[in-house]
């Protein structure tokens, strides 16, 4: 595939401003810590949403979502939607818990929350467990979606992509810290959601496709656009809506939609001016990343079905792609190559945006775990403000090295996707009962983490797995196991619950001093302190500095409200799209109505009249 001058043009341009604003910002962002990864703490909501909804733009999401729609329909994005209760709960209950914390990182929540050797050692090894490992492992399966796209569509090699795309991003992240990533991710995100929508309409009204109408009725395609998937198949119900509606969201831990918050929404959070800002920054964030992003992807990969029906077609199309990194997800960057030049060049300055904001955020994040919980804690605890933002560039580097030879040994982004999940079943629970449970303590956590990564490892890559569950060998045949293959996730899930909670209750609570400080700062209120405001009492401490009701039963009204609005949107959009519009109107007025009762109970939990 060949590009204008105009392409060549739009891409060079957008390096160009990336790089200046990332100088640009380089000299406030390199002040200190504080600067460099929260930018002083003083950021408005709409840019933080932004930042938020950028960051979740990768180039491995399109390629994640191409590759499950092609296998099993648009009903199979159920797996990741259903992550949208974890996020409305994050904004409705404990957005402003993170934000009144004013700690730096998530990871230095822990010890605020728990205290001793037990809250040292978690801070430090969940530093690097998710600043490192975890982190790298995102990472890479970002890098792996660049790869393929560079391969695909500009016959690159894999090595030539990370050197391209990798070195540009390392050096404004690293120059620029938070504020360039922030900043930057604001751009980013209007040229990839202009590249997004333009890409969707090129490629379904394509004459081989022929426009939305022959799309979806196409005999490749009518099977797979359901957004709801088959009831009458148990497997797939199970797998799809019961699994990740009743257990995954609050049970397990995935970059971006921590049950509790966490991760860069938590440094987004904490970055913000104050509660307000951090509410309406992730609720802008769960409205644009669930309701109406997915769509020009899921289009792509529909009409991809026609123009490449199966991974031969696109192999045979693209016959200089490794064998290794041959999967259904290569039909995004397939579709791409169909695009007129200028068009041409806007995808891919928009894919290049995606790349290069979710891995500048990644970079930051980790090296602010790494700096900050890691280096500052156990390294050197009198270093200079100067010598940290140094560390934190150093780490951004090595992070980004890592990562990149990594991604050169995997193969598609699901298969990353389902080993993240695997190994953060089960401890999801911890993360939202911590805040309102005073009985949970640093060895809940430390149970749970342990017990969730060797059970997913048993399961997953030892032959105990193989006898258990239900699988596929190697060339396609089903061994059958003791259980469905289903019931792997939930299983991990209910042997790390029981360990963590036999834990909670073998171990010794966390001091009264400690519940303490970490009740007056907080505030969190609800049934699950009641001992400690009784110890308080009894001691005559006063803890207590906020008389408002408790409301976290109102926020929970508002997640359930907000929910319905948000999957309405989703849906009716949805549904436009195809031309149904009986849906479409009903759905409508869903949101409408939906739209009106939040804003009303928005402004009662506001004016505290729960």
């Amino acid at each position: 595939m060949e590009l204008s001058v105009l392409d060549y043009s739009l891409i060079i341009g957008f390096f160009v401003i990336v790089l200046g604003i990332g100088i640009y910002v380089s000299k406030t962002s390199g002040k200190n810590t504080t600067e460099y990864f929260l930018s002083g703490r003083n950021m408005p909501w709409w840019i933080l949403g932004v930042s938020m909804v950028a960051t979740t733009f990768s180039t491995d999401t399109p390629n994640f979502v191409t590759d499950i729609v092609r296998k099993d329909g648009v009903s199979s994005n159920w797996m990741w939607w259903a992550f949208l209760i974890t996020g409305l709960l994050t904004v409705f209950v404990y957005a402003k818990l993170w934000r009144k914390s004013n700690v730096s990182t998530d990871i230095e929540f822990y010890e605020l929350r728990y205290g001793g050797k037990p809250a040292k050692f978690l801070r430090g090894f969940r530093a690097v467990y998710l600043g490192v490992v975890f982190n790298v492992f995102a990472m890479a399966g970002v890098t792996l979606a660049a790869i393929k796209i560079g391969g695909v569509m500009l016959g690159l090699q894999p090595i030539e992509t990370i050197l391209y795309a990798g070195t540009i991003t390392v050096i404004f992240s690293a120059i620029g810290g938070f504020k360039g990533v922030v900043y930057t991710d604001f751009l980013l995100f209007f040229v990839a959601m202009a590249g997004a929508i333009g890409a969707a309409y090129y490629c379904v009204n394509l004459p081989e496709v022929g426009g939305i109408q022959n799309l979806i009725s196409h005999e490749n395609v009518a099977d797979k656009i359901n957004i709801f998937p088959d009831f009458s198949n148990k497997e797939i119900l199970i797998t799809l809506i019961v699994i990740p509606l009743a257990v995954q969201w609050w049970s397990s831990w995935f970059p971006g939609a921590e049950p509790g918050g966490g991760g860069y929404i938590a440094q987004r959070m904490l970055a913000a001016k104050d509660e307000n800002h951090a509410i309406g920054a992730t609720f802008f964030f769960n409205i644009m990343h669930y309701a109406l992003r997915p769509w020009p992807w899921i289009l792509v990969a529909l009409a991809s079905l026609v123009v490449f029906p199966d991974i031969a077609s696109i192999q045979q199309a693209f016959p200089n792609i490794p064998a290794d990194k041959l999967g259904h997800d290569l039909a995004y960057s397939a579709m791409l190559t169909k695009l007129p030049s200028g068009l041409l060049g806007l995808v891919l300055a928009s894919l290049v945006a995606a790349y290069m904001s979710t891995i500048s955020t990644h970079l930051n994040w980790g090296s602010s775990y790494i700096v900050n919980d890691f280096y500052k804690q156990t390294i050197n605890k009198d270093a200079s403000e100067r010598e940290l933002v140094n560390v934190g560039r150093i780490s951004t580097v090595v992070l980004m090295v890592l990562s990149a030879i990594f991604a050169l040994f995997l193969q598609n982004a699901s298969q990353l996707f389902n080993i993240i999940i695997m190994f953060g079943a089960g401890t999801g629970l911890i993360f939202i009962l911590r805040w309102f449970w005073w009985r949970i303590n640093a060895w809940s956590e430390i149970s749970a983490m342990v017990a969730s990564g060797v059970i997913s490892f048993l399961f997953k890559l030892t032959v105990v797995g193989d006898i258990l569950f239900t699988h596929k060998d190697l060339d396609g045949t089903t061994i059958e196991g003791l259980m469905p293959s289903y019931a792997q996730f939930p299983l991990v899930v209910l042997i790390t619950t029981i360990i963590w909670v036999a834990v909670t209750f073998l171990t010794q609570p966390e001091t009264e001093e400690t519940l303490f400080n970490f009740y007056k700062k907080i505030q969190p209120g609800g049934p699950g302190w009641k001992k400690t405001l009784a110890d308080a009492e009894e001691a005559n401490v006063e803890i207590v500095t906020d008389k408002q009701p408790w409301n976290v039963p109102s926020g929970i009204l508002a997640m359930l409200v907000a929910m319905i609005f948000i999957y309405s949107i989703m849906f009716a959009t949805g549904y436009w799209i195809y031309g149904d519009y009986n849906y479409a109107i009903s759905l409508t007025i869903v949101v409408i109505t939906s739209g009106f009762i939040l804003i009303r109970l928005w402004k009662k939990i506001k004016a505290n009249v729960f």
